[in-house]
């Protein structure tokens, strides 16, 4: 059985630090005081983040910045920006993929590595954290750092100093009872009733513990001992294939990474092709000697195993970069990785010569528009069981897998050939609202008037009645039309020739008494 062993980063500053490495300007601007980061916290604004000369003034996470201003005047404030801060905290995760390949974010603060096996590379574990560490910190970040047998019981050291112990166990009950990550009124009480620290809780038996405090309590200290644990969840899920090169002196050309790059292409292409798979979706990251990772991801429409193919997308990515990939002080590491492998089956090439299939050449040039254009600018239209015009066809980006289907024929399309189309060639979603002069209220139209311009009708076929989708109460409602009504569709022609599909949304008298005319798709 295999002793599991995790690393726990913490960042006690991280909002401050990224605002300093990242936002070197504007970090400049605001003078030399203790630096906060305030957020509005009903109503009032809070100290979201304190850096370690504001802390030893007194400040605190969670002071309102009144009385943060009165102890301290000359103050760089800082809005607070959670996704910028979870942004640059997975751009971390991905920079520590060079340690292992199981890493995930640990709160909003932290990282937590899964080591297990990985310390004799390193030459220990001892080793691979403090070289973890001394990367983070050389790129200007402040960093603790915990290993333990579980992730509850390595989050928890690295974020609560402890007393020098023998061991692990040891370290563990002398943690204080906040290291549980209880509600604050969970441990005020504990510490009312003289449990200080875990160690405390752990010579205490466990049905009491749960009779007073809840099982809550209970399991978060089974955690931190050991007795169990949730596993723990990589941001990236194992990949079908996985290579990497390391090289002792950092690569300084992005040009020379990208030959390198297509060496690890052809050598993915060859263990694909003994699995019978294609790559669908494919991943470079190019780990730079400071820390910093910067990852590559193009996806296929079709499974592919060509070197030159992925490469090519690879190029293609990084022209569409707004800002291009800064090798800095090298790259000393690569990786290509294929999280997603389906079934290529061998194929014949004609007998005079070409390409093996036709729609290879189709499928390529999605994957080069959606890398350009971005993956949701080129979509393929999807049937749906549906009589809603509007919602018979699902708009999805061309590049995800789509299995074989037929469009399904309307009956009313089972004509002679020849005759007009029933459905127009181009719908409105939503539909485009009309003002209409008939002779009966629930009569057909004689005259409407759509984009301040009036036509006037001299063929009308219809009406067709569409009756809303009865057991989805919400389908086929227009402009908060919340219960859905009837249409009557008329296809009309005015006296330019020009054919519109229109509608009378609501039965007369029954469903609405002034019902509502839209105008709905335009025939060739």
């Amino acid at each position: 059985m295999t002793v599991r062993r995790y690393l726990a980063l913490s960042f006690p500053f991280l909002p401050i630090d990224r605002l300093r490495i990242m936002r070197p300007d504007l970090w400049a601007e605001e003078g030399d005081g203790p630096a906060i980061v305030v957020e509005a916290v009903r109503g009032a604004m809070r100290l979201a983040a304190v850096d370690a000369d504001g802390l030893t003034i007194g400040l605190t996470p969670g002071m309102t910045l009144a009385d943060a201003r009165a102890r301290e005047p000359d103050l760089r404030v800082f809005d607070a920006d959670p996704h910028a801060d979870q942004d640059w905290l997975e751009r971390l995760c991905d920079g520590c993929a060079r340690y292992t390949p199981n890493a995930a974010p640990d709160g909003a603060d932290g990282l937590m590595l899964d080591i297990s096996g990985c310390g004799h590379l390193w030459g220990g574990e001892e080793a691979l954290a403090a070289e973890a560490a001394v990367r983070l910190e050389r790129h200007g970040l402040r960093v603790r750092h915990a290993i333990a047998g579980s992730p509850e019981a390595a989050h928890a050291l690295a974020r609560f100093p402890v007393p020098p112990a023998p061991d692990e166990d040891a370290a563990v009950r002398r943690l204080p009872v906040e290291a549980l990550g209880l509600e604050p009124e969970s441990a005020v009480a504990l510490r009312r009733a003289g449990l200080r620290t875990v160690g405390d809780l752990a010579a205490r038996p466990a049905a009491a513990l749960a009779a007073r405090f809840g099982e809550e309590a209970v399991d978060a200290l089974h955690a931190l001992l050991g007795l169990g644990h949730r596993p723990l969840r990589p941001r990236r899920p194992r990949p079908a294939v996985r290579i990497d090169r390391r090289f002792a002196e950092p690569l300084g050309s992005t040009a020379y990474a990208l030959k390198i790059l297509e060496e690890m292409a052809t050598e993915a292409g060859e263990r694909l092709a003994e699995r019978g798979e294609g790559g669908r979706r494919f991943e470079a990251v190019f780990f730079r000697s400071d820390g910093l990772a910067f990852p590559l991801r193009v996806e296929t429409s079709l499974p592919v195993r060509d070197a030159p193919t992925i490469l090519r997308l690879m190029r293609e990515r990084i022209d569409a970069l707004s800002d291009p990939i800064d090798p800095g002080f090298g790259f000393d590491m690569l990786r290509l990785t294929v999280p997603q492998a389906e079934k290529l089956a061998p194929t014949q090439l004609a007998l005079e010569g070409g390409e093996a299939r036709r729609e290879d050449s189709v499928a390529a040039l999605v994957d080069r528009l959606s890398i350009r254009a971005g993956r949701a600018r080129i979509q393929r239209l999807e049937p749906r069981d549906s009589h809603i015009p509007e919602q018979a066809q699902l708009a999805l980006p061309a590049v995800e897998s789509r299995a074989p289907g037929n469009w399904p024929k309307n009956r009313e399309e089972e004509g002679e050939p020849g005759d007009p189309p029933m459905r127009p060639l181009h719908l409105f979603d939503p539909p485009q609202p009309i003002e209409v002069v008939a002779q009966v209220p629930d009569g057909p139209p004689h005259r409407f008037r759509w984009r301040r311009t009036l036509h006037d009708i001299i063929r009308y076929e219809g009406p067709e009645r569409i009756a809303p989708e009865w057991w989805k109460a919400k389908d086929g409602a227009i402009e908060g039309d919340s219960t859905g009504r009837t249409r009557d569709y008329y296809r009309v022609e005015d006296t330019r020739g020009r054919r519109y599909w229109i509608f009378r949304h609501g039965l007369y008298g029954a469903e609405a008494e002034h019902p509502g005319w839209y105008i709905h798709g335009l025939f060739a």
